[in-house]
Order: C-alpha cells, then sequence, then structure tokens
C-alpha cells in the first residue's frame, strides 16, 4: 500500500510557486529521503503531508484516502525541537499521550525515555540539556504516540558529526522496529543515502519539480561508521550528486 501520495501537487504563495505538478509516491514502511537546493520546496512538501496546508492544485492521500485537514496518522519532528522549557523531560515525552488522555502516559514516557538513553534525566529540563540530549526528547516525542507516518524537516541539521551520528543510528533502529513510513528532508547528500530505501531529488526553485529517483541497494542493517567506506556508497553518492549538483548550480545563478 501506498502511505503517502501526491497526485499533481502545486503550491502558490501569492505569486511565488514553490512546488509545481508534484507527482511522487513513498510506500508503507519506506524510508525516503529528499534533497535539494535551498528553497526548493522541500519543507513544503511535508507540511503538505502533515495537513498544514493545502495544495494550490492537485491533492496529497494518505493510505489511499485524501488528505483534508491535518494528518492524524503523522507524526512531525521539525528542524528546531518544538520542547516546552517549563515541562521536564518526562512532561514532553508524555505530552501527545496526556492529550489523549492515555492513562498510562507517564510509564509510557519512562519507558521512551529509558530507550532513548536518558532515563537518569526525565526530571530535567530542556535548558538543562544539550542538543543531542533535546533531539532524543524529540524523538520520543514523535515516536511515543505511534504515528502510521514520521515526517523529518533536518532534524539532526544543527548537531556536530559525532552526536549527529549518534542520532541517525537511533533512528534507524527506532524505524528498523517498527513498520512506520519516514520521509525525511535533508540538505545532506551523504546522510540521505546512508539512512533510506530511496532518495528523491528535487530541482531548484521556485515551480519546483522532482527530477529523479534512485532506489538506494544497500544493505540492511547499516553500520552507518563504515557504510561511506563502501564502494557502492561511493557510486550512488556520485551517481545522484551529477543530478543535484546540477540543480545546486542553477539555485546559485537563481540567487546571483
Amino acid at each position: 500500500m501506498t502511505a503517502i501520495r501526491f497526485e499533481g501537487v502545486s503550491k502558490r504563495f501569492g505569486g511565488y510557486t514553490a512546488v509545481r505538478n508534484i507527482d511522487l509516491e513513498v510506500s508503507t514502511g519506506a524510508f525516503v529521503s529528499v534533497v535539494g537546493p535551498s528553497g526548493c520546496g522541500k519543507s513544503t512538501l511535508l507540511n503538505l503531508a502533515a495537513g498544514l496546508m493545502e495544495p494550490t492544485e492537485g491533492h496529497v492521500s494518505i493510505f489511499g484516502e485524501r488528505l483534508a485537514g491535518l494528518n492524524r496518522r503523522a507524526g512531525y519532528m521539525f528542524q528546531q525541537d518544538a520542547l516546552l522549557g517549563w515541562k521536564t523531560v518526562l512532561g514532553n515525552v508524555a505530552l501527545g499521550l496526556r492529550f489523549r488522555n492515555a492513562p498510562d502516559a507517564e510509564a509510557q514516557g519512562r519507558d521512551w525515555i529509558e530507550r532513548v538513553g536518558l532515563r537518569d534525566f526525565a526530571d530535567a529540563y530542556p535548558s538543562q540539556l544539550s542538543g543531542g540530549m533535546r533531539k532524543r526528547v524529540a524523538m520520543a516525542q514523535s515516536w511515543i504516540v505511534n504515528p502510521d507516518i514520521l515526517l523529518m524537516d533536518e532534524p539532526f541539521s544543527a548537531l556536530d558529526v559525532h552526536t549527529r551520528l549518534r542520532m541517525e543510528t537511533e533512528l534507524l533502529s527506532l524505524w528498523t522496529e517498527s513498520p512506520k513510513t519516514v520521509l525525511f528532508v535533508t540538505h545532506d547528500l551523504e546522510e540521505a543515502l546512508a539512512l533510506a530505501d530511496e532518495v528523491v531529488v528535487l530541482s531548484a526553485g521556485p515551480a519546483s519539480r522532482v527530477v529523479k529517483r534512485y532506489a538506494v541497494d544497500l544493505p540492511r542493517p547499516r553500520d552507518l561508521i563504515d557504510i561511506r567506506t563502501e564502494a557502492r556508497f561511493g557510486e550512488l553518492y556520485r551517481q545522484i550528486w551529477v543530478e543535484l549538483r546540477e540543480e545546486v548550480l542553477a539555485s546559485y545563478e537563481r540567487d546571483r
């Protein structure tokens, strides 16, 4: 089954067209990364899939049903975490379940806090955490409500390279244990390749379109520490970069 389908989707903001005539399917349980130059509409696609905005043309379907309003089957992990500073780690993680009046919200919250390696920080506040720890809280916050789809907008871009690698490994571990569909936006082609089953390249904006889709045939499970040294990883990187480079250069020319 297809989890997310964009059919002839365009989105305009006044006189500016962010994306035009997007046709894209994301299979159930797949991990799909979207790459492209800055301003090409990657985040717009996520917001359309989340139901935070409506297409100007075309439509989005979720598990075969046309999306109208918020996508209740999706969780959203933003580039900047949305933790509440006046709530503890436990309070933030369990918040979604408490909104749903789940009777075991605290117990599930503590379980997820332990799963992401923060057992000793359940009573800490966001201001007391490192950037990587805050991302772990945000990840637990997203997964605890058990969404069928996880939308991720450059969630690790602000982290140092070592913390980023740990978070990517944590993400793959959680995804491998679940049937969730992940649509992951990133500027980093290496990150896209290391994580995904498929990489989608968007053109330079405005009126961005899907340039090409690439199946990532790297075996799973993946060792993210060593995967970048594998010959097949290098082949795929060079193949995709040929397309992506042209769009990046087009973006540079547009901004001159």
